[in-house]
């Protein structure tokens, strides 16, 4: 099967992503259609859905690959950078949810492990971190019925059960489904209440490694961010503060390498807006590369990225925070992933620096 790319209709609002691919690509059977699903072959708005019972919603896009994609996350691809009773930060992967959306916080246990998100990872991790590990899956994994050699082994599989005080996280920013970097969780009430108010006061110093489309030079981009510019997308506002709830915005940009037709950017917040880097670059004509929502302004036409980035080129190299229980000073730094780190060898590979 060749790459598809279809944007739903209205007659498709509410139907399962199997009834929608079903009413699409009628010459299949249904097991065809459950194949490609299962066969990580199907993505929704840019991420891979391996959830049968999704429902899809009119303007939502879907796209076939014809070959299988990466697979998503697992509790062994995210690393404890440092812990303690009241904290910890983790390296996190590209291609995992910081957090599960409001509207799927009910679904069944079964669907959610089919793509954890990371706050439901990280019991996980950190059981394993803990030695734990062993301890629970003798008694259980929490109360179950042990007896059965299926039921362990699926718990076993599981990511372990948060009710032990000390795989409690609590999470207290986020970061897009597709950038890597370092992240902070809280581990107590009072930790998190505390880390809360230093993100909302900018008291926590982030800096993040971008590759973006032309020359990027040294600047700071200062907007107001609003829900919907206007064609659902989120953006600038030309009205300033008073105009649909804008949220001031402010980005720090200092080019670290020049390629000839990109830039590698590091980008420091001053706010931290959802996908405020995203939109910024992309506002001033330096689209990420890889970027599949934010490609062109309002009326436009999307930008081509002939970058072949396996992903939107957006890392979270660096987290600084005085910590929020002992006011010991703390600062982490992240390298780019392996991904990210080949792909940049093969751009210059292929093209000499400025």
């Amino acid at each position: 099967m060749s790459p598809q790319t279809y944007h739903l209709a209205a007659d498709h609002d509410g139907l399962s992503l199997p009834q929608a691919l079903k009413r699409l690509l009628p010459e299949l059977s249904w097991s065809q259609i459950r194949k490609l699903i299962s066969g990580r072959q199907v993505q929704v708005n840019g991420n891979l859905c391996l959830d049968e019972g999704r429902r899809v919603q009119a303007g939502d896009v879907l796209k076939l690959s014809d070959h299988p994609l990466a697979k998503p996350a697992e509790a062994s691809d995210i690393r404890i950078v440092y812990l303690d009773e009241h904290l910890v930060v983790v390296q996190k992967p590209a291609g995992v949810t910081t957090l599960r959306h409001r509207e799927e916080t009910d679904l069944r246990e079964r669907r959610k492990q089919l793509q954890p998100t990371l706050d439901e990872l990280l019991p996980q991790v950190l059981a394993a971190h803990l030695g734990m590990r062993r301890s629970l899956d003798r008694s259980g994994g929490g109360g179950s019925n042990s007896k059965s050699p299926r039921r362990a082994a699926k718990r076993r599989r599981g990511r372990a059960p948060a009710t032990d005080p000390r795989l409690v996280v609590r999470p207290v920013h986020r970061l897009d489904r597709d950038t890597s970097g370092l992240m902070v969780f809280a581990r107590t009430a009072a930790a998190e209440q505390k880390l809360i108010r230093m993100f909302a006061k900018h008291a926590v110093q982030r800096a993040y490694v971008a590759v973006a489309h032309g020359r990027v030079e040294a600047q700071t981009i200062d907007t107001w961010l609003v829900r919907d510019r206007g064609d659902g997308l989120r953006g600038s506002s030309p009205l300033g503060d008073a105009a649909q709830r804008a949220q001031r915005a402010i980005t720090h940009l200092r080019p670290m390498e020049h390629l000839p037709v990109y830039s590698i950017v590091e980008c420091r917040l001053e706010t931290g807006r959802t996908h405020q880097i995203r939109i910024h670059l992309a506002e001033r004509g330096h689209m990420l590369c890889g970027e599949k929502t934010y490609t062109h302004a309002v009326g436009g036409q999307p930008q081509d990225d002939n970058s072949r980035a396996p992903r939107h080129a957006l890392h979270a190299a660096e987290l600084a925070f005085v910590h929020p229980i002992t006011n010991q000073p703390l600062r982490f730094q992240m390298p780019l992933p392996k991904d990210l780190r080949e792909w940049l060898l093969q751009l210059r590979s292929a093209n000499h620096r400025v």
